[in-house]
């Protein structure tokens, strides 16, 4: 069986982990159990109605979130995995089970904007719980922000949408020393490239709607760790509050997350291409590529992610936002959407004026910025598409 305490390799987790034979058919495949329900022991006297272990009911636990869990603690190398919903509600089930009134955090100052509103608005005004933005990137910067409260350090690397990248182990000592939990956000790098428990971190998160699922037809978030953190965040969220995940999501994902370590080489591969050729065009102002030596990180990305430097990149073109709009809109291939790490690419373009740019780099704020998701297409069709695309957004030369 291979769990999260095995020693093979991380393909062979991919493929194996949570896998089995089912018992009444004999099939080698975990089936889809579309059931809300299940038998109760001749006696329930004795049930814990809150267990998640022992299924009876969908909400606290349903036979294909609990063989996707077990593959995720083994590709994270974790004790334990807790699956929900949506990326968002893991993240929501987490803060709300660790944190109390008069709590503070310490958070990335560049987040998913769901985060963002999460810890500077929803948090502070209903639970009296602080949050303070950070350069995480600089270590100094998160050691200064601790407060005497502080109970969890939250970062997201690399950040969405500036692929800023901190430092996993100076951040995971700077936080244990102060009595802290870390957690990381780690959707971008995916297990594939990055293992955050590995580095000291305590919880590590994923949108499970994104890389992992590799399809754009499920969503499910996910968060590992320990197993007396994760059974602290199922039993507060997932059972009281109701964060459960469908079957179906769960099956989705774990049939699209065999393939993830094959589709990560990839969509790494694609974003590596696209990012140089991106880099030396007249008509972008600006790329941000963890692979790129421009990239502000570059050494780190070298250190702390393993096999690839991602597949998410973005930049702006030398022009306003119609500028950037026509050129999204003349692209044949690339599909102008919301989401990311789907098998096809996608990019969206959001001007500088959003509500968390003056948290961004300048030339974010000043072009806005194209967030592009590299799919698995062949790489030279890719550039293809966006060299005609570019082509009819440059203002042509006077002779």
């Amino acid at each position: 069986m291979v769990d999260s305490a095995s020693t093979h390799r991380i393909a062979t987790i991919s493929v194996h982990a949570g896998n089995g034979i089912d018992r009444e058919t004999g099939a080698i495949r975990r089936p889809l159990v579309m059931a809300n329900s299940y038998a109760l022991p001749a006696d329930p006297s004795e049930l814990n109605w809150s267990n998640t272990d022992q299924l009876f009911y969908a909400r606290n636990s349903n036979a294909n979130q609990l063989y996707l869990q077990s593959k995720l603690a083994a590709l994270e190398g974790a004790a334990d995995a807790v699956v929900m919903a949506t990326g968002v509600a893991a993240l929501h089930g987490m803060f709300f089970t660790l944190l109390n009134t008069g709590d503070h955090i310490v958070c990335s100052d560049v987040t998913y904007l769901a985060v963002y509103r999460l810890l500077t608005e929803l948090l502070p005004t209903k639970y009296g719980i602080s949050t303070t933005l950070v350069d995480s990137s600089d270590p100094d910067a998160v050691r200064d922000a601790i407060r005497p409260e502080t109970k969890l350090v939250h970062i997201e690397t690399p950040a969405n949408p500036t692929t800023q990248l901190t430092d996993i182990e100076a951040v995971a000592d700077i936080a244990h020393r102060a009595g802290a939990l870390l957690s990381v956000d780690s959707t971008f790098a995916t297990p594939i490239l990055q293992r955050p428990l590995n580095l000291g971190a305590d919880l590590v998160v994923h949108s499970l709607t994104k890389y992992i699922n590799g399809h754009g037809d499920a969503m499910g978030g996910s968060v590992a760790g320990s197993t007396e953190l994760i059974d602290r965040i199922r039993n507060e969220c997932l059972v009281n509050v109701g964060g459960a995940i469908s079957p179906f999501n769960a099956w989705l994902i774990m049939r699209g997350s065999v393939t993830l370590p094959m589709r990560m080489r990839q969509h790494c591969k694609n974003a590596l291409h696209i990012a140089r050729f991106l880099e030396g065009h007249p008509a972008v102002a600006y790329v941000r590529y963890p692979g790129l030596p421009t990239h502000p990180q570059h050494s780190l990305a070298n250190r702390q992610l393993n096999g690839g430097f991602g597949g998410m990149l973005a930049f702006g073109l030398c022009g306003d936002a119609d500028a950037h709009n026509r050129f999204v809109a003349d692209l044949r291939i690339i599909t102008s959407a919301v989401s990311l790490g789907h098998d096809e690419s996608l990019i969206v373009y959001v001007a500088g004026n959003d509500e968390r740019a003056h948290l961004y780099p300048e030339p974010f704020r000043k072009w806005g910025h194209l967030r592009f998701s590299a799919g698995i297409e062949d790489p030279h069709d890719l550039i293809d598409d966006l060299s005609q695309a570019l082509a009819k957004t440059q203002p042509p030369t006077t002779q």
